[in-house]
Parts: structure tokens; C-alpha cells; sequence
């Protein structure tokens, strides 16, 4: 994989997908052993921001291949918003399975991470798009951040810098270290472009929010925010310093500035409407136990009533025709029992096929809220206190949704002591943890008030959610029924991180050894059981 990260190839890889996806750019006559920055047309910058902003959501720009492989069959069963219904799919029984992420991680090191930094270094070199590069720092350190979060340590610093010989990882802490520095150089950036809208000549071409650099600032504040929580229980000092940094020059606060990545006609689907055709993954009993007990309205706009209902476990008074399935079935349980038909499948936006699909959230005003009221817990000048946060977030997710407040009874949600159900008649819920913020309960119980709600409203965003599951341990969900390898991550457990994959060991090996035998970077064995650097609390 070395030829990857060559500094040359990276401009041609641009310059080449760019021109294979679209017939509207002038054909490029450059010595492709001379191409440079320079040699580039202004006009072709657009596009290559764009596959980036979409291929980093998606896993890639080849993306129904990756998304599945990197997306569906990991986060989304790690996080239990989904099960796998596929009898050969056993990365819902702890299988980290190498093919799935190699696939996903070569797209992302191959074609994704090359036009970022791409368009980072043309940026970099002219003046007037000074705020199209304070656009695409945000946007490394959002792309990075989810690799890092998988992975570990990554190849990062020197990515695309090398001409030959290894390209060495850089350890989780450093990493995290340069993602608050982008984000310092890229709001000082912002404040000097206060209400202007901008982003390469034309504000159609920015698909997350046409050009307004208030709106990336929002976002780069809540991407701070969103960091300084996760390294909270590794380094509190910081963590506490860059949340407060983060709320004091002003995150997202309403649903107008949510951040999406759009779908669009052309290049830019949803790719769910694709990997929901293949009928191999439905919804999870946690997702029906939390769902169906708090009678949240929201279960319609994520998930489809199933073929077949299972009217036992309704509430009283309450028709719910949402059904979940158990993750970490076997081969031979999914094979024998018609799973498809009994647990529902995504809501309908999601399952059009051909459809552009809903837009993919990157960032919303309703996890800003639940971060800053786990910000306020701890202490934080969060500008709130922890109920009031909680609260609101809650409001902006409903209200994100155009719901009114109240639940499936017309109840109010807020004040509702409703706690999750059984997800059948006989399983009582993993989970007691109620909606009506516990004022008298202590911190711990709070904290999973807060994560819970915060899971609820991060669908289908499984990357973060399975991320603050790993660093909480919230919510309280179901064990697996089965692990298929019980001595190493047992049902009680998750997989802590992705092991490395086969294209780094054949290609990268003098790296990946030194960081698989560097403590200061991967502390423990290169397998689903060693913990991240910021993971440090279960």
C-alpha cells in the first residue's frame, strides 16, 4: 500500500476519479509523472471536496461496497442499532472479519483520504481560498477522527509525504493532539469571514451547508466538543479546557445548523437505499426495548412496522408494530428462523431503491446539547445545567423529526418516567434507565440518562455511537447471545477497536510492526480487545 500514500499519486488519483465520474471538466493534458498543484484548474477543486465530504461519510467513493463492509457490518451491530440476519455474517458474534475491513479500509486510504488531502494542499497554496482550507481542516479532522476511532494509532502525519519506505503511525494521542490544533486554526480562519458565504466560487458546491462559514464554525466548535468528552476519561485537564473552548466561541444550537452530508440525483446517494436491498440486516431488540418503552415517536422515521407483528409485548394501550431481533444469533438460527419478516427492516426513506435517500447527519444540534450536558455534570461551563441540556436535547432531536414533544400516547416525553421494555413477552430490558431527568440520582446514573437518550438521537450514526459505548459503557443493552470467540470477547462485551488489516501487514509491515510493538502508540495486542488510548474508563 505504499504507492498510496506517494505524493504523486495522490493528485493523479484525484484527477483521475474526478474525470471517470463526470463528463463536464475540460480533459487535462499534464505530464502525469509532473503533475502538480499548479498544473491543476481551479474548476476541478470542487468536486474533489465533494467526493471527499461524501466518500468520508460513506467509507469510500466505490461506496455500497465499503459502506456495507466497514459500516453495516461492524458499527451498526456494535452500537445495537441493527442485527445481522445473514447466516454467514459473523461480525455480529465478535468475527472481525479481514476481508470486510480490509475492503473498507482501502477505500478510505485509496480514495478518500488522497482527494482530502488534495484539496487541503491546493487550498493551502492560494490565498483566496484561505476559507475553503480553514473548510477542509474541519473536514480532516472529522474524517480522521472516525479512522482513529476504529483503528488507533494510523498512518496520519505522514500521509502522502513519503516518497518511499514505510509510512509510520502516529499514536492516538498525537493525533488527537493535531485535530484540536486544525480546529484552532481553522475558527481563528472563521472569525475573520463572520456571515459570509463562500466555498469555491459557487455555494452549491459545498453539500453540508452551501457556504456558510458560520455554520463550519458551528460545526468545528461541536467537533471539538465532541472530542474534548471523548478524551475525557484519559486526560480530564484537557478535556475540560477544550469544551470549554469549544461552547464559549459557540457550537451548534438549533436544528438549522445541523450538519449533513446531502444526497443528491448525481454521485451522492445514501447508500442504506442500496445495502437495504440485499435483506441481510434488521432492527435490534435494544433498538425495540428502548424505543417501544419510552412509546418514542421517532421509532417511525427509523425503522418500518415488520411483515409479521408480534402483539404479546405491546404497551397497554398501545399498538407498536415495531419489531426487534437479538444480535449475535447463529448461523443456524438465522437460517431456520425468518427473521427478515418478524423484525423490521429501516423506515421507508431508507429503502427505495434508487432513491438519492435521506441526507447522511455529520453532526447535530441535539448531540451538542446531550455533549454539553455531560460537559455540565462534570462541572464544565457548559452555559446550562446538566437537566436543562439533556432536556433540550431531547426537544432538538424530536423537533428535528417535526414532533411535538409528546410520545406515542401523547404523553409528554420529557416528564415521562417510562423506562424500556421487554423486547418480548418474556425477555425483561437490559436497560431501567427512565426519560425524566434524575435529579436525585447520583452522577453515574445521570450519565446514562444522558448517553442513552444521546444513543436514541445519533441514528443511524453507528461510528459515534459504538465510539461512546466503548468510552462510557452506555447504554445498558442486551449481552450477545453468542460470541464465536467467547475467551477473547465474551457477550458481555464489545470489540474495543479493528485489528489492522492484511494490505498493511503485506505492504506497510515495517510501520504497522513498530506500532503494534510500541506501547506509547498500541498498547496491547493487534486484535478486538485492546483498548484505545481515550478508553480508559470500563
Amino acid at each position: 500500500m505504499k504507492s498510496i500514500y506517494n505524493s504523486i499519486l495522490y493528485i493523479l488519483c484525484a484527477q483521475f476519479v474526478l474525470l471517470s465520474c463526470t463528463d463536464d471538466f475540460s480533459e487535462i493534458n499534464t505530464d502525469p509523472k509532473n503533475s502538480t498543484v499548479d498544473g491543476i484548474d481551479d474548476g476541478l477543486i470542487p468536486l474533489v471536496a465533494k467526493k471527499s465530504f461524501y466518500g468520508a461519510v460513506y467509507m469510500g467513493q466505490n461506496a455500497n461496497g465499503p459502506f456495507q463492509l466497514g459500516h453495516s457490518l461492524f458499527s451498526d451491530v456494535y452500537a445495537n442499532y441493527f442485527a445481522t440476519t445473514a447466516a454467514g455474517f459473523d461480525s455480529d458474534q465478535f468475527i472481525l472479519v479481514d476481508r470486510w475491513l480490509n475492503g473498507a479500509y482501502a477505500e478510505q486510504y485509496g480514495n478518500v483520504a488522497p482527494e482530502l488531502k488534495f484539496a487541503l494542499d491546493y487550498t493551502a497554496e492560494r490565498d483566496y481560498f484561505s476559507t475553503e482550507n480553514a473548510m477542509m481542516k474541519v473536514w480532516k479532522v472529522f474524517f480522521f477522527h472516525r479512522l482513529t476511532d476504529y483503528w488507533g494509532p494510523i498512518p496520519y502525519s505522514n500521509f502522502g509525504e513519503v516518497e518511499s519506505g514505510p509510512v509510520m503511525y502516529d499514536s492516538q494521542k498525537d493525533i488527537y493532539a493535531d485535530f484540536f490544533n486544525l480546529l484552532d486554526e481553522a475558527v481563528a480562519t472563521f472569525d475573520t469571514q463572520t456571515g459570509q458565504s463562500v466555498f469555491f466560487g459557487n455555494t452549491a458546491n459545498d453539500i453540508i451547508y452551501n457556504g456558510s462559514v458560520d455554520n463550519w464554525k458551528a460545526l468545528a466548535n461541536s467537533l471539538r466538543l465532541r472530542l474534548a468528552l471523548r478524551i475525557k476519561y484519559v486526560d480530564g485537564a484537557l478535556a475540560k479546557s477544550e469544551a470549554e473552548k469549544a461552547v464559549a466561541s459557540g457550537v451548534i444550537m438549533n436544528n438549522s445548523q445541523n450538519a449533513y452530508v446531502n444526497s443528491d440525483n448525481g454521485n451522492f446517494r445514501n447508500n442504506y437505499t442500496t445495502i437495504t436491498q440485499w435483506g441481510e440486516f434488521r432492527m435490534s431488540a435494544d433498538m425495540e426495548s428502548v424505543l417501544k418503552g419510552y412509546k418514542d415517536p421517532r421509532v417511525a422515521n427509523y425503522f418500518a412496522p415488520a411483515d409479521s407483528v408480534d402483539t404479546l409485548d405491546d404497551p397497554v394501550g398501545l399498538t407498536f408494530d415495531y419489531e426487534g431481533m437479538r444480535n449475535g444469533q447463529t448461523a443456524n438460527t438465522k437460517t431456520a428462523t425468518p427473521f427478515n419478516t418478524i423484525a423490521s427492516d429501516m423506515a421507508g426513506e431508507y429503502t427505495v431503491d434508487g432513491s438519492v435517500g435521506p441526507p447522511y447527519p455529520i453532526l447535530r444540534a441535539a448531540e451538542a446539547y446531550f455533549l454539553r450536558a455531560e460537559g455540565a455534570l462534570e462541572g464544565w461551563a457548559m452555559n446550562g445545567t446538566a437537566k436543562d441540556l439533556y432536556e433540550q436535547g431531547i426537544q432538538m432531536s424530536h423537533a428535528e423529526y417535526e414532533y411535538d414533544g409528546t410520545n406515542l400516547s401523547g404523553e409528554d416525553y420529557i416528564s415521562s418516567t417510562n423506562v424500556p421494555a421487554g423486547f418480548d413477552s418474556t425477555t425483561p430490558p437490559a436497560s431501567t434507565a427512565p426519560i425524566a431527568y434524575d435529579e436525585a440520582a447520583d452522577k453515574e446514573r445521570q450519565l446514562e440518562q444522558i448517553i442513552t437518550q444521546k444513543w436514541i438521537a445519533l441514528f443511524p450514526d453507528s461510528e459515534e455511537a459504538y465510539a461512546e459505548r466503548r468510552r462510557t459503557g452506555y447504554p445498558t443493552l442486551y449481552d450477545r447471545l453468542n460470541s464465536l470467540i467467547p475467551s477473547q470477547i465474551p457477550v458481555d462485551e464489545i470489540p474495543r477497536r479493528m485489528p489492522y488489516v492484511s494490505d498493511e501487514y503485506n505492504n506497510n509491515r515495517e510501520a504497522i510492526d513498530d506500532a503494534v510493538n510500541n506501547p506509547e502508540k498500541l498498547d496491547g495486542p493487534d486484535d478486538g480487545t485492546t483498548k484505545l488510548w481515550w478508553d480508559k474508563k470500563n
